[in-house]
């Protein structure tokens, strides 16, 4: 027992590094997806075109390598020294973890969004420009509720996936949750800081599900 309470305290240590990581990277990575999957239906073709090469590029290249780039990037191709790239009290290695997660799944997130953006019958912003909105009030007012409301399901899967993925920041040695279990199970010679790792995850991932459940729920005055 005082070994699995041992484990438990020093993987809830590593938990601020997963949780940390996870909120950033929705905090960063919803908004630029909007954005992204703006500039996918630009009618600008060079815009679009952009924007299309960098989904494909984040889409069709691993996580990791990602990672990795934006990490020992600027050392190789400027020259800077990681040190001074730290932020505060945060690490760069922490800091290039939450923006390779972040332009990683904005690039999802735009697909989402920009799948949801034109399933929008063309009536509604018709009907807006007959009740005098312009089109921004026309996006914020009118279909980005719709919208959120139809993509829901699919944006709860890509955050469920974040949290599993989180491990991947083991690459740029942030002592997460799962890199935590890792050190542990080797110190330990036991399965245990493994299953108890797993354990949070589930719990984790079901408290996400419950939250999206009840917000889409909440949505259905929209249909």
């Amino acid at each position: 027992m005082s070994q699995l309470s041992s484990t438990l305290v020093q993987l809830a240590s590593g938990l601020r590094f997963t949780l940390g990581i996870f909120f950033l990277t929705l905090l960063f990575s919803i908004p630029l997806g909007l954005l992204v999957a703006r500039g996918r239906m630009s009618k600008n073709k060079i815009v679009a075109g952009l924007v299309r090469i960098y989904i494909s590029v984040m889409r069709g290249t691993p996580l990791m390598l990602q990672l990795l780039l934006v990490y020992f990037g600027p050392y190789y191709m400027f020259g800077v020294k990681l040190a001074d790239l730290d932020v505060g009290p945060f690490k760069y290695r922490f800091v290039a973890t939450v923006i390779g997660f972040s332009l990683n799944y904005a690039a999802y997130f735009a697909e989402i969004f920009r799948g949801g953006i034109q399933s929008m019958p063309v009536g509604q912003y018709e009907a807006a420009q007959i009740l005098g909105f312009n089109k921004a009030q026309t996006f914020f007012r009118i279909i980005l509720p719709q919208v959120v409301k139809r993509v829901l399901p699919s944006v709860t899967n890509e955050v469920i996936t974040l949290v599993k993925d989180t491990s991947l920041a083991q690459v740029l040695a942030v002592t997460e949750m799962f890199t935590m279990a890792k050190n542990l199970a080797s110190s330990q010679v036991s399965v245990v800081p493994f299953i108890v790792a797993g354990v949070f995850y589930y719990v984790m991932n079901g408290i996400i599900e419950i939250v999206m459940n009840r917000a889409e729920k909440s949505m259905n005055y929209y249909s």
